[in-house]
């Protein structure tokens, strides 16, 4: 099945070009939507086969980093968004992107509370500062997240950001992510190495924790950004190593296309 992959478009979103870029290369069809098309019906969510949110300042984050953008889609798109979740497609969000998931609450989920309870937010840096270079993930190998899980090596994407920090309410919040496969993507370094501290951890995340994903394994976020580690030539290093037929961040968005034309 050939997949339609429908890119987020909202008031300060800046990454949408390069998504539907990786999106294209990938295989998909790649469509650049305003979120106002969305609520007004002219565009129909389920008529997608994938759902990115890119990265940028949603509404300038004048409220906190992705809130706004999570408000609008929870009342205007709330329903929609949903019924796309549980019919398993995935959705992405990157950076800004999963700033938002998680705001409105659809990673990680509800964990163990029957109220469902925020347990995990994204906050400043430790560093204090906007963190802007290159930086090395792995999948978990138990996460949910099938297209991540199916990144075998360890890849070098780009970060940039200044409120990328995962913090959680307390440490069984950390075993819970853990134990029920919610933990996606780590930092680490080019040797697979977890034992690892800042600046290889940009942001000080705790359990050096990237990205998460939701329970059904549909739905990831990380704070890296794969769109802008599509070629070669994007790789600070690519005249000094061996050739590279691609950059490594374009392996995540080809699992997760044929993770959404398998469905």
């Amino acid at each position: 099945m050939h997949v339609r992959a429908l890119i987020l478009r909202a008031p300060g979103i800046n990454r949408d070009r390069d998504a539907a870029l990786a999106c294209e290369l990938a295989g998909a069809t790649p469509e650049r939507v305003h979120i106002n098309q969305l609520a007004g019906g002219a565009v129909r969510l389920a008529d997608y086969g994938m759902v990115l949110i890119p990265g940028g300042f949603s509404y300038g984050d004048h409220l906190g980093a992705g809130r706004l953008l999570a408000i609008d889609l929870v009342h205007r798109l709330g329903e929609a968004l949903h019924r796309f979740v549980e019919d398993g497609r995935p959705v992405i969000g990157i950076c800004n992107g999963f700033q938002v998931l998680v705001k409105a609450g659809l990673l990680p989920g509800c964990l163990a509370e029957p109220d469902c309870t925020p347990a995990v937010t994204l906050t400043d840096n430790a560093s204090e500062q906007f963190e802007c270079r290159w930086v090395t993930l792995e999948a978990n190998p138990g996460t949910r997240c099938s297209f991540a899980r199916d990144l075998t090596r360890p890849i070098e994407v780009p970060v940039a950001h200044g409120e990328g920090r995962i913090a959680l309410r307390d440490e069984a919040t950390l075993a819970l992510l853990e134990a029920q496969g919610l933990i996606a993507l780590r930092y680490t370094t080019t040797m697979g190495d977890q034992a690892i501290s800042y600046p290889a951890n940009p942001n000080g995340s705790v359990g050096h924790i990237a990205g998460l994903c939701n329970a059904q394994g549909n739905v990831l976020g990380l704070m890296p950004h794969p769109e802008n580690a599509i070629l070669p030539q994007q790789h600070p290093r690519w005249t000094r190593e061996a050739a590279r037929d691609e950059g490594d961040g374009l392996q995540l968005f080809r699992n997760a296309v044929r993770y959404a034309a398998a469905l």
